[in-house]
């Protein structure tokens, strides 16, 4: 039978196993307290028998000299019939009960010197083991359901933060998590169960807050690009037009096309690898011929702002990394400094290794305010999106950048003042 309540299968278990332990307790202690009242009586024969000689007449003891087998001397108190059964056993202490009456027994010395045998007996001694069996046979029910009874008490009051607990989780839901169990004063596990739970809450609070915003970010930004694919489609499907027009409007949808495939495919590498499966995808990387390559790449945008890009250092190195999170990594941190610094300025990279690698670019920038730099890598977050309207991105490139960090153990650092430049400093 399989009990689904916590508290009776504990009840369970510990009835059992206080019976067993009752019982064994009730046995040994009637074992040796048996052996202990023996031992006294066999004593005090033993001093009677040693000390024995003709003129001892001791009140209630039974005393008898027996010689090759036969009674040669005795007193008025030795009535015992059957000595001789006893007289052919090695042992030299015996003790004799009676099926008629249970209260009394008698007890037996023998003393053997050469052929004769001094024989001890006292009769009637109080059977004290009999009358602490019977109180054991009517403590241990009770001493157990005492037991039981403080244990579902104990229990109870063990449970009850777990209960609370129990009824808490059925009130959390993926629209309501702002119930929390109340801790209770006592530094026990309860307490760190209680503690964990409403730090779990907290947790899946702010999961589900920012999965509700990525959503809407998502759906935001490609509901744009659509909107303007939809809108260009329309108007140029209302009536005929010339050639150069419908050139205008593929090149527009083309565009926007473009962005929705950017940022499919930004997402795509945020998901794509995950602890698990991220070092079976790690290779050798020459990290300063990617970086190199990856300045190659932005030379035109450079030339657009008259931007200088100043090398400090780049080392030789050799990393075993994903190659395609490397290479966004350089490719999006240089591009987000060179989006957000001003014509005529300087940005300024290195690349070296000591007992870490250390990849820094710093930048001349319109740099980040306080209030941003804790979410800048949360995705599609953009600090003040008003300002940055004319700039183009859809606040994933950080993001990547943080994951691929993340992905290789690295960390990621950013310093920055609101119109004085930024300093992002990569460490593996």
């Amino acid at each position: 039978m399989q009990f689904k309540s916590l508290k009776t299968r504990v009840l369970l278990w510990f009835g059992m196993v206080s019976f067993v332990v009752l019982t064994l307790f009730g046995f040994s202690f009637n074992y040796f307290l048996n052996n202990s009242i023996n031992n006294n009586i066999k004593n005090k024969l033993q001093f009677i028998a040693h000390k024995y000689n003709d003129h001892i007449e001791i009140k209630n003891i039974g005393i008898a000299i027996i010689n090759s087998g036969k009674i040669v001397q005795k007193n008025s108190a030795f009535t015992l019939k059957k000595y001789k059964k006893y007289l052919k056993q090695k042992k030299n202490f015996f003790i004799i009960s009676y099926k008629d009456d249970d209260d009394y027994i008698d007890a037996l010395y023998l003393e053997r010197r050469g052929n004769k045998t001094i024989m001890i007996v006292k009769k009637n001694i109080d059977n004290k083991i009999e009358d602490f069996q019977d109180t054991l046979l009517l403590l241990i029910p009770i001493l157990l359901f005492v037991l039981i009874f403080l244990a579902s008490k104990l229990i109870d009051k063990i449970l009850l933060p777990i209960n609370k607990l129990r009824e808490s989780t059925k009130n959390i839901s993926i629209t309501k998590f702002t119930q929390e169990i109340e801790i209770p004063k006592e530094n026990d596990e309860i307490r760190e169960l209680i503690l964990s739970f409403n730090a779990m809450i907290k947790r899946l609070k702010d999961g589900v807050e920012r999965l509700d915003r990525f959503n809407s970010d998502v759906s935001h930004e490609l509901k744009t690009p659509l909107t303007v694919i939809q809108g260009e489609i329309e108007i140029t499907l209302k009536k005929l037009r010339k050639p150069l027009e419908y050139e205008k409007s593929l090149k527009v949808i083309q565009k926007q096309s473009w962005q929705i495939t950017r940022i499919v495919n930004q997402l795509l590498l945020l998901t794509k690898y995950s602890r698990e499966n991220i070092q079976e995808s790690f290779q050798n990387c020459a990290l300063d011929s990617m970086l190199l390559a990856t300045i190659d790449k932005f030379q035109t945008q450079l030339n657009e702002k008259n931007l200088q890009l100043t090398i400090k250092k780049i080392e030789p190195i050799n990393f075993k990394a994903n190659p395609i999170l490397m290479e966004s990594l350089f490719t999006n941190l240089i591009d987000n400094a060179i989006k957000y610094t001003q014509k005529d300025k300087t940005i300024t990279l290195s690349l070296f290794q000591d007992s870490k690698i250390h990849f820094t670019i710093e930048d001349e920038g319109i740099g980040i305010a306080k209030e941003h730099l804790q979410k800048i890598t949360e995705r599609f977050y953009r600090a003040d999106s008003a300002r940055n309207k004319k700039i183009a991105g859809f606040g994933l490139g950080l993001s990547i950048v943080q994951n691929s960090v993340s992905m290789h153990n690295g960390t990621l650092q950013i310093k920055s003042e609101e119109g004085s430049g930024t300093v992002v400093a990569v460490i593996f």
